[in-house]
């Protein structure tokens, strides 16, 4: 039977990836199934809008959109990403208030986004049923991979790793939150552990997912070409993509480099550190550093793609599930992040050791997969059927349905 899902979506638009797009393609996989009633931020409104007026799809006859924003003295301080934390903690307070005026009726309520795990929601003071994810984190970055960097980022790092902790041991809404949540979904098993879950329903839904843009060009690359997509910053982990690729580019014959080639497709604070260890590694030749790129290009990029290297600290990681979804093998690190997006079949994890045993992890899984053509094959393969068993957005829809029929 459809119900009435409300959704509370504090970033939405279709136009854009990360946070807004999760936004979006969660409001369009619930109303594939569902009435939905999304709350949304007033200046998402005008991409909404221009979306769905250019892209008709009798999905979007499910779809209402209600917008919500705290009085201007309350956010005139907000500037882009700057204090969104703090606001989005008011706006939830606040939107009870708003969805009681508006009348709406629905059956289940659920708190899409920010998919903080650490953010309380107050969809709960509305005594429906409420499903609470995914929610997720950043873990803390082991101290090893920031000593090559300034000492503020590993200060940056502690104290938001401090504010986390506070809110998981002493905010009482935050506590609230978690035991009239019906069903917590989490972006990884990091959840459970940083909310202390014991008897509250839980299961674990990435929060990343991709649409299918592969042509079905599955045939064997004549090169050995390596990817890497991201904002250069310690926590993407580029200096250990760089590092593990030169120690990978230095251990081949000669003749055999010119078939190797890494792009870097992305920009930020550290891009001439970054440089830097490109020059003093000798690897001018095999580095490519792509700045800004449509996404119909990137999708071009990963297509002559062999593999995503990806040594990412982050808790989730939109761009693994579009690289898997081109049929490239990954290889990341062992931890809440991507490395329980993949497996075995299709990827390969490095333990996050002493600094040099991870380099050295990272490199050898470079060097069999060039060494193995039947090996990369293979796991090519393996990657594209795991990305149509996990990574579609409307395998996430199906799961989402699942939950809403057991509440």
């Amino acid at each position: 039977m459809t119900k009435t899902i409300l959704a509370s979506c504090y970033a939405v638009n279709p136009y854009k990836g990360s946070e807004n797009g999760m936004g979006w393609n969660f409001v369009y996989q619930i109303a594939r199934y569902n009435k939905v009633i999304a709350i949304t931020r007033e200046n998402n409104k005008e991409m909404i809008d221009l979306y769905m007026s250019q892209n008709q799809d009798v999905v979007f006859e499910n779809i209402t959109f209600l917008y919500f924003d705290l009085p201007y003295w309350m956010r005139f301080w907000k500037k882009g990403g700057r204090g969104a934390m703090f606001y989005y903690y008011l706006w939830q307070k606040g939107i009870v208030s708003f969805i009681k005026k508006q009348n709406v009726h629905f059956d289940i309520a659920h708190n899409v986004n920010f998919h903080n795990d650490w953010t309380p929601s107050s969809l709960w003071k509305l005594n429906k049923p409420m499903v609470w994810g995914p929610i997720g984190h950043h873990p803390e970055i082991p101290k090893q991979y920031l000593n090559p960097y300034s000492v503020k980022y590993f200060l940056q790092d502690r104290a938001t790793w401090l504010v986390k902790n506070c809110f998981w041991k002493l905010s009482f809404s935050l506590h609230k939150t978690k035991k009239k949540s019906n069903h917590i979904l989490g972006m990884n098993s990091g959840v459970a552990t940083a909310l202390k879950i014991s008897t509250e329903p839980f299961s674990i839904l990435p929060s990343v997912a991709t649409e299918d843009n592969f042509s079905g060009n599955n045939i064997p690359k004549e090169g050995f070409d390596i990817i890497s997509v991201g904002r250069f910053v310690p926590l993407k982990g580029f200096d250990l993509t760089l590092l593990s690729f030169a120690s990978f580019i230095n251990s081949l014959e000669p003749e055999d480099r010119n078939y190797c080639k890494l792009t870097l497709i992305g920009t930020g604070p550290e891009k001439d550190f970054y440089k830097t260890i490109i020059a003093q590694n000798h690897i001018e030749p095999y580095v490519e550093i792509i700045e800004w790129i449509d996404r119909s290009e990137l999708m071009k990029c990963y297509e002559k793609s062999s593999v995503f290297l990806f040594p990412s600290h982050e808790g989730a990681g939109m761009v693994v599930a579009e690289a898997l979804s081109f049929g490239l093998p990954v290889i990341c690190l062992d931890n809440e992040g991507p490395g329980e997006f993949i497996n075995s079949k299709c990827g390969f994890t490095a333990s996050q050791i002493a600094y040099n045993g991870t380099v050295l992890e990272l490199k050898e899984a470079l060097s069999k997969l060039y060494l193995d053509k039947n090996l990369l094959h293979q796991m090519s393969l393996d990657a594209r059927k795991h990305y149509l068993n996990n990574f579609t957005w409307d395998s996430r829809g199906d799961y989402l349905q699942k939950i809403y029929n057991t509440l």
